[in-house]
């Protein structure tokens, strides 16, 4: 089954090419991605940077395992270390976010030596069975039971809380600094400084999960920047390689020195890396979080102006947006692609996500906006 058979009689959209903001379907029909790549592209779809470097290094070297220098390989570790927060001073790569979680959690558990893990309600880290483990929604864990053992859930947001469960047994702390998949939840000031005492006074790690909002959604290159955290442990995925699978585990010294031995036959494969590059480079030296900043809160703006007492809240930062509906957000995500060439997702039953490439301008904010006006307040845009 497709991701996009939320589509009338379930029948998925076939997408041929991409370009930029836009998706094209088999068609022709153009479409604005304002979800369908789940934030995997934000320098947009074919970007010519990407595009070249992996082309070139295609060409010269395809694949060869890690233990053999590559330049491609070293070039996008210095590109990540260097977009780092300060104090990241290794990296590892892997082939997805949940990857980059689970070897998260191994290397807390291994420098620590404690086996505890404190994770958040509605939180997602992935679908394996360390990362599935820190997952909160039965839905996802049910099937799979018994998981690791060990984990703590606590309320997201709730401070007090989580310096309660936190204790000298606790290896870490894994929290995303925005929750994507859970709602779009943010959490209030002082969460994640919180979060940064109470682990460094127990001597546990502190784990961000940036799969979703780094790689400059958020308006600065990692969310957590925004609140002056700097984790033991940043994992990232999703638009690391522009859209190519890839992850990535940036670490503090203490983490790698105590770290036990971890791998992956495809780590830091050489077309993967050289797409890591070109896309960690192109983001900074062009600047795109800040313009993710800049359009994020247009956008937002907008989005709230537009739709006022018709929708509950208007959340997120940059271009990770959450817009809580009083209705479904799958019939709203429907009818925006079939009716208005809008690709958009649902997080969960009542939250609607847009995350378009972070390449956008105010031109696609405002088709945005009117095509949810359509949607959601129809009245409301005819009487305009």
């Amino acid at each position: 089954m497709s991701d996009l058979d939320f589509v009338s009689g379930g029948k998925p959209i076939a997408i041929e090419r991409g370009e930029g903001p836009y998706l094209y379907s088999t068609d022709g029909t153009e479409y604005v991605d304002a979800g369908a790549s789940f934030a995997c592209t934000p320098l947009g779809h074919s970007h010519p940077a990407v595009v070249d470097a992996v082309q070139e290094q295609v060409g010269d070297l395809t694949f060869v395992d890690s233990s053999y220098p590559v330049q491609a390989r070293e070039d996008a570790y210095a590109a990540l270390v260097a977009a780092a927060p300060d104090g990241l001073e290794s990296a590892w790569f892997c082939n997805s976010g949940t990857e980059a979680n689970e070897a998260a959690l191994k290397f807390a558990r291994s420098a620590t030596g404690n086996s505890k893990i404190v994770a958040a309600t509605r939180s997602f880290h992935g679908r394996t069975m360390g990362a599935l483990a820190a997952t909160w929604k039965d839905k996802y864990k049910k099937p799979f039971e018994p998981l690791a053992g060990d984990v703590e859930f606590v309320p997201y947001g709730d401070g007090e809380e989580l310096a309660a469960a936190v204790d000298d047994e606790t290896a870490a702390v894994i929290l995303e600094p925005i929750q994507g998949e859970g709602g779009i939840n943010v959490p209030p000031a002082g969460y994640l400084e919180t979060a940064r005492e109470t682990t460094e006074d127990a001597g546990a790690a502190l784990v961000l999960d940036e799969v979703q909002t780094g790689m400059g959604r958020t308006g600065e290159m990692w969310a957590c920047q925004r609140a002056g955290v700097t984790p033991d442990v940043l994992t990232t995925a999703k638009g690391l390689g522009n859209g190519l699978p890839v992850g990535a585990v940036a670490v503090t010294d203490w983490i790698a020195d105590g770290a036990a031995s971890h791998n992956a036959t495809f780590s830091g494969g050489p077309v993967v890396a050289a797409a890591v590059h070109a896309t960690v480079s192109t983001l900074v030296e062009e600047e795109w979080p800040a313009h993710a900043a800049d359009v994020g809160e247009y956008l937002a703006a907008e989005l709230e102006a537009a739709l006022d007492d018709e929708i509950r809240e208007v959340r997120g930062d940059g271009l990770l947006v959450g817009i809580e509906l009083k209705r479904g957000a799958n019939r709203v995500a429907r009818d925006l692609a079939m009716d208005h060439q809008i690709l958009a997702l649902p997080a969960g039953r009542t939250v609607l996500r847009l995350l378009p490439p972070l390449v956008i301008d105010e031109e696609v904010a405002d088709h945005l906006v009117n095509a949810l006006t359509a949607v959601i307040a129809p009245e409301a845009q005819s009487e305009a």
